[in-house]
């Protein structure tokens, strides 16, 4: 039998959207695929909170959708701010290197946000407007932060900077609250993994028309993810080449899904998971990564274990003794923190079942913890006060 995974993605895929997936060939040329496509498409902007968003979906991942974002919109020698502040961060700027861009590096701890204030005075200090895109990452998931990109977006208009906003929202969309058009962000980045609880396969992105207008001037090469050749047949209901029908099958279906629980109620799910979670880690006497509570991610938590004590051991063990999968520190975090994934499809009871398996590692494996604190602490954030208290 299967467990639930706890990895920050992929996630656990809900049965019915596994069977959206396996679904048999069809013409991906005939009316039969632009009934999946359309709709599909329409779900995502839905779910980004866009009105005017183009949604364009590549084979690929998050990663491709990074490339898919920047190729698209920059040229060699172009000018990009970013920050460092976790592996994923990080991976952005190396991206944006190899692509022969200019990069501005603001350096932040790990645990940290994106700096928005350091952000607003390179800014404004900008006048000759040499900076062309903001690179921010919504939800940095080596360490379980958060970043407040409607401060980027602030920043941006106080210096009345014209510089495009590309913001990676591949383990936050579909999970927790994104706000394309209020936070001005012009490619919302995501992949179909994390929040839409699918197979890995789709890069997602969602492009404003100031992106996609900077298409025209933009001379990186691209080919297979030209924004050109993919919005042109998408709008036809095609597809510029073989598409992946059975996952945008099941985008389809899980964009229905997020959307008939309601987003609000989506992100609320979230958070109470997570708030278990991190009760549970305070019980163990175990700290977080991210080093502000406003920050705390409601997707994954990064959880510190004590200096000398290999946390790889409890992702191993959690894998060969009791068959559940959680994440490992990354980078300058490998060895040093697990963590926890609670986001996509997961429940509370879920949730529950996983703070159990990795306090039972962490007694199996000598830590000072006693075994069913995190539990009970994660089950008093669980517990339906209000259902009691009426039914009282």
């Amino acid at each position: 039998m299967q467990n639930p995974v706890f990895i920050p993605g992929p996630t656990n895929i809900p049965e019915f959207i596994r069977k959206a997936v396996d679904m048999p060939t069809l013409d991906h040329r005939s009316a039969t695929f632009a009934a999946i496509l359309r709709p599909a498409l329409e779900g995502v902007r839905r779910v980004v909170k866009s009105d005017r968003a183009e949604v364009l979906v590549f084979p690929s991942t998050g990663t491709g959708g990074w490339e898919a974002a920047i190729s698209n919109t920059l040229s060699p020698g172009d000018r990009v701010l970013a920050a460092r502040h976790g592996l994923f961060s990080h991976r952005w700027i190396d991206m944006c290197e190899r692509h022969g861009l200019d990069m501005e590096v603001v350096e932040a701890p790990w645990g940290a946000a994106l700096p928005a204030s350091r952000f607003a005075e390179i800014l404004a200090a900008d006048k000759n407007h040499r900076i062309k895109a903001v690179i921010a990452t919504h939800n940095e998931t080596a360490t379980g932060v958060r970043s407040d990109i409607a401060a980027v977006r602030r920043a941006l208009d106080a210096a009345g900077h014209p510089a495009l906003l590309l913001v990676d929202g591949v383990s936050s969309i579909g999970s927790m609250d994104f706000r394309m058009d209020e936070w001005g962000v012009d490619i919302a980045v995501t992949g179909s993994q994390k929040g839409f609880m699918l197979p890995p396969g789709l890069a997602i992105l969602a492009l404003s028309p100031r992106a996609m207008a900077a298409v025209k001037s933009a001379t990186l090469p691209r080919c297979f993810f030209d924004f050109r050749d993919m919005a042109d047949a998408q709008a036809k209901g095609l597809y510029p080449y073989t598409p992946p029908v059975g996952l945008l099958n099941g985008l389809h279906v899980a964009c229905n899904a997020l959307l008939h629980e309601g987003l609000e109620a989506v992100f609320a799910r979230h958070r109470r998971i997570a708030d278990g979670v991190r009760a549970a880690a305070s019980a163990w006497g175990l700290p977080l990564c991210a080093d502000d509570p406003a920050t705390y991610s409601d997707t994954v938590s990064a959880i510190r274990t004590p200096d000398g004590f290999d946390a790889n051991l409890l992702v191993h063990r959690a894998a060969t003794v009791y068959g559940t999968f959680f994440g490992t520190g990354l980078g300058q975090l490998s060895g040093r923190a697990f963590r926890i994934g609670h986001l996509g499809s997961m429940t509370d009871a879920m949730a529950l079942s996983g703070i159990a398996t990795i306090e039972m590692c962490m007694a199996d494996l000598g830590l000072p913890i006693r075994l069913g604190s995190g539990v009970a602490a994660a089950q008093d954030v669980y517990r339906h006060r209000d259902a009691m208290r009426a039914a009282a």
